[in-house]
């Protein structure tokens, strides 16, 4: 990626790189940046395969460090705003990073790190010095760490997931599917912390395309003028963010006919919704499933399969998906069980826990090794994808399975139901009961009213004994609702 930066930069100085409000880089300034970026890195000991951490809003700064660390041969480990004060320094130490660039939204902890604001031009202006910024060359190679990414948390301690070179050059080479190249324009409206984001703007980037970043709390009007107005030619968004645009009510009068594909991963994106991009938004639109870790992605060419909307698709080319029961057991197409994924796009481990590393494994009889996702799904009989729900979501009644994703479609069909998530919370005659939380239209009835109506058109072992209303479901930086704080919210 670095060399990629730099052959830009020699072929097209003068051209778009990156943008941000009034704010814009050439390649060729881009570049520059980056060289000092990377020699003030080298000057303060940073060696190749040693780490740096950022954490803050997106920024042009936020997107120079990340590129100049890999310039530097360091991995970068892109920290989640939204995690508390205790989780974001174990982050920073985990990463054993030795520089940590933060902004005004971080607060203030105890680190071994060296901390600069990179918010704050006069800081990091100070922090880059006076000298010429050209580093010192570095061979990387493909299984170096590239990134180190925390999960969110959502159920228990951040795990950093390594991912190598060559995982994200995997990224960068599928990105060719679709049209990334020097024309490209892509939007980003979602954090740079998140493989999300990663997996749209380093193929991007790679390609010589221009990045447009969006600014602040995520604007539905804005962005759709802001993707107008830059003719925007690609899009990463999660599927909550299409829910909203799509909710905008001149969402036509916007121009986004320059637009060539979009993008969604990350969390369950409805039917329904896919088939309301695909009507009104010109483009193609691709649905990944898949894994921060690697190991298998399932592609859904939605434009191209209008009758398999509720699928995540079909595994990618090369990628090896299987089904396993509780027990480890392979099972048939047609059976339920959990996702398991293999292919050249997958972590090197966890990084400082070997045994986190171990339970995420799966190896099949050849001794292959795969990476399991936690997710149950069943392969349809032209092996299409379609996920059931997380493993560990999966409600269990007095013996039965229930799907929390089943209960949820029942409840969107009412059309005062904005939003819902359902969870299971314990039960001393069941084991677990589903709970539902609803976002609720105006004129929505009672809660109580709205649990009879959705116990009715449930099975007998899937009713629901409680549902609560909610101004808004918690979710991550990227979309993913946190039914654990659903959880907890209940027995409080």
């Amino acid at each position: 990626m670095p060399e990629l930066i730099r052959e830009h930069a020699r072929g097209q100085p003068g051209k778009l790189a990156v943008r941000q409000g009034d704010s814009r880089l050439s390649w060729g300034e881009l570049d520059a940046r980056v060289d000092r970026i990377a020699a003030a890195l080298q000057r303060d000991g940073v060696k190749p395969r040693d780490s740096i951490a950022i954490c803050g809003a997106n920024s042009i700064a936020y997107l120079a460090l990340f590129l100049g660390g890999l310039r530097a041969g360091a991995a970068v480990a892109p920290l989640p705003t939204g995690t508390t004060t205790e989780q974001l320094a174990g982050m920073v130490r985990d990463s054993g990073a030795r520089l940590f660039f933060t902004d005004a939204s971080v607060p203030m902890f105890e680190t071994q790190a060296h901390r600069v604001r990179m918010d704050l031009p006069d800081a990091l202006a100070a922090w880059l010095g006076t000298g010429g910024g050209a580093p010192r060359p570095v061979d990387i190679q493909p299984d170096w760490a590239f990134n180190i990414i925390y999960s969110s948390g959502t159920t228990g301690t951040p795990k950093g997931i390594v991912q190598p070179h060559a995982m994200r050059w995997a990224h960068v080479a599928r990105g060719e599917n679709y049209g990334f190249g020097p024309d490209a324009v892509a939007m980003v409206a979602t954090s740079l912390c998140s493989n999300t984001t990663l997996v749209s703007v380093f193929p991007c980037l790679a390609k010589g395309g221009a990045v447009v970043m969006t600014e602040g709390r995520f604007d539905p009007s804005g962005y759709l003028s802001l993707a107008a107005q830059a003719r925007a030619t690609h899009a990463m968004l999660v599927p909550v963010q299409y829910h909203r645009l799509m909710a905008v009510p001149d969402f036509g009068r916007h121009d986004l006919s320059a637009f060539h594909m979009k993008f969604s991963t990350s969390a369950p994106f409805a039917a329904k919704l896919k088939a309301d991009v695909l009507a009104r938004w010109p483009g193609g639109l691709v649905e990944y499933y898949g894994m921060t870790e690697g190991g298998g992605t399932c592609i859904l060419e939605a434009h191209l399969f209008a009758d398999k909307l509720h699928t995540v698709g079909k595994p990618a080319e090369g990628h090896d998906i299987r089904l396993i029961d509780e027990e480890g057991r392979e099972l048939p197409r047609g059976e339920i069980g959990e996702v398991v994924g293999r292919s050249v796009s997958m972590m090197t481990g966890y990084h400082n826990q070997p045994q986190k590393t171990r339970e995420a494994e799966w190896y099949d009889t050849e001794g292959n090794r795969f990476i399991r996702t936690g997710d149950v799904g069943r392969f349809d009989e032209d092996g299409f994808l379609t996920l059931m729900d997380r493993r560990k979501d999966m409600v269990i009644s007095g013996g039965f399975n229930i799907y929390p994703s089943d209960l949820e479609a029942v409840l969107r069909q009412h059309a005062t139901v904005a939003d819902v998530a359902v969870v299971g919370v314990p039960s001393a005659e069941w084991g677990e009961s589903p709970v539902a939380f609803v976002v609720p239209h105006a004129g929505a009835p009672e809660p109580g009213v709205l649990r009879v109506w959705a116990n009715e058109r449930l099975g007998k072992t899937q009713r629901l004994v409680d549902l609560r209303y909610l101004p808004e479901l918690p979710r991550s930086d990227i979309g993913k609702v946190l039914k654990r704080q659903l959880r907890d919210s209940w027995a409080a």
